[in-house]
């Protein structure tokens, strides 16, 4: 009897075990995605109605260059470079597991190999033109499981405009590391929205300022007060560019900082 009754709680115990192993397959939350664009920037988006998935394609909208601009993971994963010169041109897709992938089409250039595990925030390539587009741009979208998803933004859905100029964006994918604390010498230094003598004035710096440079990036060359360098830095605080003359340290390109 004893034995019975043993086999027959097991049998209850087997079952309540086995009923979440039945249960259909579960969607996977979502990854928390950010901009594919650097931290900082603004950039304004459209969506045309003729796409197949729900895109949205982005162009800078702060002063800056759009055409070779660093295109970054908006979420972590492992990235796959991809080419059609009649359609997406240059791109790379990143799987990031539980079914969810991100597209970035008509790159300029590759920044990583096919296979690479990239982190958010990791460089993967350069903002271009390549394949069927009009101009440079990011064409952008989020797959779960092979369908395109309304695009989400830090848990957030965009808008789909129809044109450019209605809505804008501005990145705070890669702030996370803070950035790295410098101090700058001469007075009057112009920051600008990019790293070239032709972008908009967006502020200055009177004197000597204490200053956190996320990242640089090359642009123009610069010659003043006997030096002459073409790296910038992206000042976190200032939102713009300044040359890299101005940072008080020996080297041109700044030692332990990231590319933009």
């Amino acid at each position: 009897m004893f034995f019975r009754r043993a086999l027959s709680a097991l049998a209850v115990l087997a079952a309540a075990v086995a009923v979440p192993l039945a249960v259909p397959g579960q969607a996977h939350a979502a990854p928390n995605f950010k901009a594919p664009f650097a931290c900082g920037q603004k950039w304004t988006y459209s969506h045309h109605s003729a796409e197949v998935r729900r895109a949205l394609d982005f162009v800078r909208s702060d002063g800056g260059t759009t055409s070779g601009a660093p295109v970054l993971a908006s979420a972590g994963g492992t990235a796959t470079r991809m080419s059609q010169p009649d359609g997406a041109g240059n791109y790379i897709v990143i799987d990031h597991g539980g079914g969810w992938k991100t597209y970035y089409f008509h790159l300029a250039s590759y920044s990583v190999a096919s296979g690479t595990y990239v982190s958010q925030g990791r460089q993967i390539g350069t903002t271009g033109s390549t394949g069927n587009s009009s101009g440079p741009h990011i064409h952008y979208e989020q797959l779960y499981n092979g369908v395109g998803q309304d695009i989400r933004i830090n848990g957030s859905a965009l808008p789909y405009p129809s044109s450019y100029g209605q809505y804008h964006l501005t990145s705070d994918n890669g702030c996370s590391s803070g950035g790295t604390a410098f101090r700058t010498w001469g007075s009057d230094v112009r920051v600008r929205a990019d790293a070239y003598l032709s972008s908009a004035v967006v502020g200055s710096l009177s004197g000597p300022t204490d200053v956190v440079v996320v990242c640089q990036k090359q642009g123009d060359t610069v010659s003043a007060e006997g030096y002459t360098n073409n790296w910038w830095s992206k000042l976190r605080d200032q939102g713009g560019f300044i040359t890299n003359i101005y940072i008080d340290h020996p080297d041109a390109k700044l030692p332990g900082v990231p590319l933009c």
